[in-house]
Order: structure tokens, then C-alpha cells, then sequence
């Protein structure tokens, strides 16, 4: 298989709130073999806020990244569930001719210009599709048998699906196969494609922590150890916010959240350390063999 190279995009949240996912998802691309060249003069997406106040200005922003990228000769690999949607939704805005030109306008203020052909790629995508899932599972060291996973999508992995175009935003699978890859069980529940709640955090916590608990509640109640997710924010909820979930839902449900690269390197060998295990609110001390 050829070396795989990607302009790595980790976006804000995994750049400074939840660092683990960065630093593991560094370690694990190098065990795997997959190069991840950073882009240093990359800016924020938006993360979807700008869409509505300033068009342009959203696409200019991510428009920009993309020519930062293609200057690599490099498709972009994120671990942001909501960079993923947010940069592909403005990727696909600019397969339009009229506003890529009208975009370049504006980047050649910046001596930059994208000429629309960058992929936009999330982890989750290059592990199934580009490394491959049989590649994957000789780089298994420690099989997962003792652990029952609960897969949880979030929403911006799923839709917009015309965008996204990956899974099934119904019936996903490709988590699950990742999760038998290594070896884990996977549960079963209907939650996992649902919203956390973090959208909802800041018009009423009252009820994000309410949907936060619902989720965690139907993945334990349906047998899972814990919950894998390929979203930092989803990532937040489910863990940093499942005090005032459990709380909320008047139950202790005390289950561990691990980001996708986390449950990868656990199989590949790392250690709790190499993982960042202890920057969870969450500890899953009890279920790491």
C-alpha cells in the first residue's frame, strides 16, 4: 500500500479542550504508517456560525484552508466531526463555477486561489476507505473481545447527507466495522445517530444535559461498556457534561467515552498514558485490560 499524506486539519476543540484526540490521533497515523502534515497558517472554519451572518466570508475562510491544502498537493484530514460538515458544505458550494470565481476574488487579496478540487476527509473515512479495514486489522496488537462498544455517530459525521455522503444517516456502519476490526462487540441502540445536545447547550443546558443523558442511558441500557465517538464536541457532552447529565436524568451512569483514535490505539497497544486517558471527567480505568 502507498504512504498515505494528508494536510492534517484538527480543528479548535481538539487543539485546545479535548487534546487527547489530537495527540493520540498524531501517535496512531505514525504506528499506522499514515503521514499527517500539519497546516500552520490554517484558520478556523466558522464552525458553521458564520454561514448565516457573512456567506462569503464563511466560504473565503474555508476557501482559504482548501489553497493552503491543494499548495501540498494534499486532500485534508480532519478528526472534527463539525469542521468535517462545515468544510465540505462550503467545498461543495464552491464546485459551483460563478461563486469560485467571486471567492477568488477575494483570496487573491491574499496572493491565494482554489481551484475546487481538494477532498475533505474525516478519520473515520480514511481508516474504512483509504487504509483499509483488512489493513487495519493486522496492525491489531491487543483484540478488544472484553469490550462492548456503543458507536455514537452525532450528527455532523451524518448531515447533511447530500454533503457528507458516506453512511447511511439511518444505518450507519462504519464505525461498527471499525469496532470489529479490533475486536470489539458492538452494541446495538437507536441513539447513536441522534444530536448529544451540544447545540443546545447554550439556548437551554437544561435540556442538552437531558439529551446527553438519554444517549448515554440507551447505550448502557442496551449492554455497552462504553461509547466511541468520531466528534470532539459530541466527545464533550457525552463525558466533560455527564455529571450534570446524570443529574438531569435523576440516575448514576458512570460510562467512559472514548474518542475514535483512542479505542484504534488501544488495540494497536498504546498505553492509558500514550492515549490520554486521564483527561477524561470520566474514568475508564475499570474497563482498560
Amino acid at each position: 500500500m502507498s504512504t498515505l499524506r494528508y494536510a492534517y486539519y484538527p480543528g479548535c476543540a481538539s487543539q485546545e479542550i479535548t487534546k487527547e484526540a489530537n495527540s493520540t490521533t498524531r501517535k496512531v497515523a505514525g504506528i499506522l504508517g499514515i503521514e499527517l502534515h500539519d497546516m500552520p497558517g490554517a484558520n478556523c472554519c466558522g464552525a458553521g456560525l458564520l454561514t448565516d451572518y457573512d456567506r462569503d466570508l464563511y466560504l473565503a475562510l474555508n476557501a482559504r484552508i482548501f489553497a493552503q491544502a491543494e499548495r501540498m498537493k494534499m486532500d485534508i484530514m480532519t478528526i472534527c466531526s463539525t469542521c468535517l460538515m462545515v468544510m465540505r458544505s462550503a467545498n461543495h458550494e464552491l464546485r459551483d463555477r460563478k461563486v469560485l470565481e467571486r471567492i477568488n476574488r477575494i483570496l487573491s487579496e491574499a496572493g491565494l486561489s482554489y481551484s475546487g478540487r481538494v477532498e475533505i476527509k474525516h478519520l473515520l473515512w480514511v481508516l474504512v476507505e483509504d487504509y483499509g479495514l483488512e489493513s487495519l486489522r493486522k496492525k491489531v496488537k491487543k483484540p478488544l473481545t472484553w469490550l462492548k462498544i456503543a458507536p455514537f455517530y452525532g450528527c455532523h459525521t451524518l448531515r447533511p447527507s447530500e454533503v457528507l455522503g458516506r453512511d447511511d444517516p439511518q444505518n450507519p456502519s462504519s464505525l461498527e466495522s471499525i469496532i470489529k476490526v479490533l475486536g470489539g462487540e458492538v452494541t446495538e441502540y437507536r441513539d447513536k445517530t441522534k444530536c448529544c445536545g451540544f447545540q443546545v447547550d447554550l439556548v437551554s443546558e437544561d435540556t442538552a444535559f437531558e439529551m446527553t443523558g438519554r444517549r448515554l442511558l440507551s447505550a448502557k441500557k442496551n449492554g455497552g461498556d462504553c461509547i466511541v465517538t468520531p466528534c470532539p464536541f459530541c466527545h464533550i457532552n457525552l463525558d466533560n457534561y455527564q455529571e450534570f447529565a446524570e443529574k438531569k436524568v435523576s440516575q448514576n451512569i458512570g460510562m467512559p467515552v472514548f474518542h475514535l483514535a483512542q479505542i484504534v490505539g488501544l488495540s494497536l497497544g498504546m498505553s492509558a498514558e500514550d492515549l490520554g486517558l486521564s483527561r477524561h471527567l470520566v474514568s475508564p480505568e475499570g474497563i482498560i485490560r
